[in-house]
């Protein structure tokens, strides 16, 4: 039964893989032709390829962690595997899990997003981003990786503990690295200036976030999707406002969006995540060492970190409602401070709808779609609750 498995999920990666192969081939060589921008068949599609995602990116870690390569790669007899063994299958296992993933991540990550006209990005920019992303995830992922195996060979019942209390403080310093090294790798970082910029710096001030930094990013780059985030820590903390938001959104539109991460900045959202980011890791360590544990192979060489991995995607999945739950919550908190800080539902019901609008979103995904997976509430119940705190 289990060689059955592997074969299938084998069989089910490489089978995916050309699909897509095939796809990205004839793109290049004549472009398929854009679809209409309809929400419905965009969300459809988007879900179909997220729980396609999640199958095949299971398929291929339990692959590569029980088949035949992950089998010839372990350690005889249980012996330790030598540090720059395990790096190096490490890097080879991540060089080619890339390389294959290059068509799969073509058309479901440029494609279609250029075939409904979420993104005038061309080919090359789409892969030279894409090559600085995959060289950002080697230089972080192999030395964590490798942190992670050196953990459990020093302390092999209680890894789990150990790793869980290093979760914290990498969090808090990728919230310092992404915002001031990483992301500027992909684009410009501008502080917002003028009569627009003044203003959202006076709604910041009266919660006591003046000295936020409130800054433009050129996320048309990439995407014709309107957005804004808060991200950082310390004083890398940053309110990030697009300028797909800032070029087709009114300015009161604009504040009442700003305001609502302002709402996330001022009830310090992101310490909230770092701490549920490594409860989540917790749970999930602890499940993985007693599951994956329990192996022959040695869970530091690189087949065992390989099928620690695998029961921990699973986990993560397992979980994942919970922490989508809480995420929702959060942002519905966020919006209520907005309300409270503007005292204008309108330009928020009309923020909401050129949202929906711009970013081809449906304003009602399926139910079991916003519980399982959905970091935010659904647009129309956003746009429900802000139209009845109207007056009248």
């Amino acid at each position: 039964m289990r060689s059955f498995l592997i074969g299938v999920a084998g069989g089910l990666g490489l089978g995916y893989i050309a699909l897509r192969a095939a796809q990205a081939a004839r793109d290049l060589r004549e472009p398929f032709p854009p679809r209409p921008q309809d929400s419905k068949a965009y969300g459809r599609l988007q879900r179909r390829l997220m729980l396609a995602g999640i199958v095949r990116s299971l398929a291929d870690l339990g692959f590569a962690a029980y088949g035949p390569l992950g089998a010839a790669a372990a350690p005889r007899n249980g012996a330790p595997e030598p540090r720059a063994r395990r790096v190096a299958l490490l890097g080879a296992g991540l060089a080619a899990s890339a390389v294959l993933d290059l068509p799969v991540a073509y058309v479901e990550g440029h494609l279609t997003e250029w075939r409904y006209g979420m993104t005038k990005q061309t080919p090359r920019s789409w892969a030279f981003d894409h090559a600085k992303a995959f060289g950002v995830s080697v230089a972080l992922g192999i030395p964590l990786l490798e942190l992670l195996a050196s953990t459990i060979e020093r302390a092999p019942t209680f890894w789990p503990l150990v790793v869980t209390a290093g979760t914290f403080p990498l969090l808090v310093f990728a919230n310092v690295l992404a915002p001031n090294l990483i992301m500027p790798l992909f684009n410009k970082f501008e502080p917002l200036e003028g009569p627009l910029a003044d203003r959202l710096r006076a709604l910041a001030a009266r919660f006591g976030a003046g000295d936020a930094n409130i800054l433009r990013v050129d996320m048309s780059k990439q995407t014709e999707k309107a957005n804004a985030y808060v991200t950082g820590l310390f004083g890398s903390k940053r309110i990030v406002v697009a300028d797909t938001l800032l070029d087709h959104f009114t300015e009161r539109e604009i504040e009442f969006v700003v305001a609502h991460e302002l709402g996330h900045y001022v009830s310090s959202d992101v310490w909230r995540y770092v701490g549920v980011g490594t409860a989540a890791a917790g749970t999930i360590f602890v499940g993985a060492s007693l599951i994956a544990g329990r192996s022959e192979v040695p869970p530091a060489s690189a087949t065992g970190l390989a099928r620690l991995m695998f029961v921990a995607s699973i986990l993560g999945v397992v979980i994942g409602p919970a922490i989508a739950a809480y995420s929702r919550s959060r942002e519905s908190a966020a919006d209520r401070f907005a309300l409270a800080a503007t005292k204008d539902a309108q330009s928020g019901i009309d923020a909401f709808s050129r949202l929906r609008d711009r970013n081809l979103a449906e304003e009602e995904p399926p139910r079991w779609m916003e519980l399982l997976f959905s970091t935010h509430p659904s647009l129309r119940s956003r746009i429900a609750a802000l139209g009845r705190s109207r007056p009248g």
